[in-house]
């Protein structure tokens, strides 16, 4: 009895584990063993399938394609002087074969010399029978020279070849998106449309492209039809759900959400939107349920924390918000957000040194907001903290140079610190871009502002002629 392809291979692999368990050399023509070692790559066993790679040499030394299979494991491995090597040493015999080409091109790709690597891709495309391939590691290396204009070319042309390669479907509206051409990748998807009217990803695409262009009533109708195409799509049903959101309808949101927890897992996106929808219908207890379920599919989705965070911040109820930033930031300690909020919160409920580092993990962190730099400064000031609040705010002028009103706390706290100079110097700063802000000092260096020497400078600069 003849045994089919695949129960060849399967009995190929079973022959070949079983002579690894008892070290029994057995012997396996050229071609089986290209079958093993495709199998093991396929299946990311690259141990073993640079065992069966080497078995495979020494019974088959000659095999191109086994050599071949060696030199892409160099590559993936990024030993790419020796897979070179071997390359040439291959060339010199098999001048049309094109994986030669092809490898060689994917050792110029990893070296980032991109335009090395198409010249040896078109060659390799003038001898191959499988156009559709080529074409696609061509795009590929467009896309890295952000070449999209001859990127879109050529998956187009794969495309062309397959219509059913999602990939260069995929590929060819990247590249229309990144030239902000919408409307033509529109009218592109609707010509594969007409040969392809069934076709989910192309309506799904049609919709994103509407969506973009805010037209949101068209891109509804193109999510629609993919849904029609293809009743289990998800990302049709999130996508549809977000153009609900934008058209003011919540309750058809949920409904258009809802629909992807029973098709699969639930996301933590679509319990998170799930959430918002009731939030904005003024369904509080719905809103807590579907954040609290979202911060437990996914703890490191930061829009969960944030969107339970907010939600407490805007009914007042501080200690509770507190409570789920102390949570994620327990999660991760480097998220600026996260770090903004807790440092407002713990302002808000009078607890000034917690505030203090809040605003200064985030300006840490990168948030080099004015208001942070503002915020962190004057709760330095309330805790007496006058040198941090001056090392504070000369940082904030690095990145806000002459801002007014960092120069009159600068001003106000070189005066309580008794150096005049500095205080003089900034507070003249400060007069001459912005004098309504004067009221700065008087609010937080009252002090200060009724001393003799700053009275005078302000009379000057009311009145220069004095």
């Amino acid at each position: 009895m003849q045994l089919s392809s695949n129960e060849q291979n399967n009995f190929s692999l079973e022959r070949f584990e079983s002579m690894l368990k008892t070290n029994n050399v057995l012997f396996f023509d050229s071609d089986e063993f290209e079958e093993i070692v495709h199998h093991y790559l396929e299946n990311g066993k690259i141990a073993l399938a640079k065992k069966a790679t080497k078995l495979g040499l020494e019974q088959h030394p000659t095999s191109t394609n086994l050599k071949l299979f060696q030199i892409e494991m160099y590559i993936f491995e990024n030993q790419l002087d020796v897979a070179d090597e071997l390359l040439d040493e291959l060339y010199l015999l098999e001048q049309s074969n094109e994986e030669i080409y092809i490898q060689k091109a994917n050792i110029f790709s990893r070296r980032d010399k991109h335009k090395e690597a198409i010249l040896l891709l078109e060659q390799a495309l003038e001898i191959t029978d499988d156009e559709a391939d080529v074409l696609s590691l061509l795009g590929m290396e467009y896309l890295f020279l952000e070449d999209y204009i001859n990127a879109k070319d050529c998956f187009m042309k794969c495309l062309e070849e397959d219509e059913e390669d999602y990939s260069a479907l995929y590929n060819i509206i990247y590249c229309f998106e990144y030239l902000d051409e919408y409307e033509a990748a529109i009218d592109y998807l609707n010509d594969f449309l007409n040969k392809n009217p069934y076709c989910e990803v192309a309506w799904h695409q049609v919709g994103k492209q509407y969506y973009e262009l805010k037209d949101y009533k068209k891109a509804l109708a193109a999510f629609d039809f993919a849904i029609i195409s293809d009743d289990r799509f998800i990302g049709a049903y999130l996508e549809k759900g977000r153009v609900l959101e934008k058209l003011n309808q919540p309750t058809e949101a949920i409904e258009s959400y809802s629909l992807t927890l029973g098709l699969d897992d639930p996301t933590s996106y679509a319990l998170l939107r799930m959430g918002k929808c009731y939030e904005k219908l003024g369904n509080a207890e719905m809103a807590l349920q579907f954040y609290t379920k979202c911060v437990e599919e996914d703890s490191l989705l930061d829009k969960g924390w944030i969107a339970i965070t907010d939600f407490y911040i805007k009914s007042k109820q501080h200690q509770k918000a507190l409570y789920y930033i102390e949570k994620a930031i327990n999660i991760d300690a480097e998220n600026v957000s996260y770090w903004k909020r807790y440092a407002k919160i713990n302002n808000k409920l009078n607890l000034f040194e917690e505030a203090e580092v809040g605003y200064r993990k985030a300006l840490e962190l990168g948030n080099y907001e004015i208001e942070s730099w503002l915020t962190r400064g004057d709760i330095l000031i309330n805790l007496g903290e006058y040198e941090a609040a001056v090392n504070n705010f000369n940082q904030a002028l690095e990145f806000y140079p002459e801002n007014a009103e960092v120069e009159y706390r600068l001003s106000g706290l070189y005066y309580s610190l008794k150096e005049n100079d500095n205080g003089a110097f900034h507070l003249k700063n400060a007069l001459k871009s912005e004098p309504e802000f004067l009221m700065i000092i008087e609010e937080l260096f009252p002090i200060v502002y009724q001393m003799k020497k700053v009275v005078e400078i302000i009379k000057q600069h009311k009145n220069p002629s004095l």
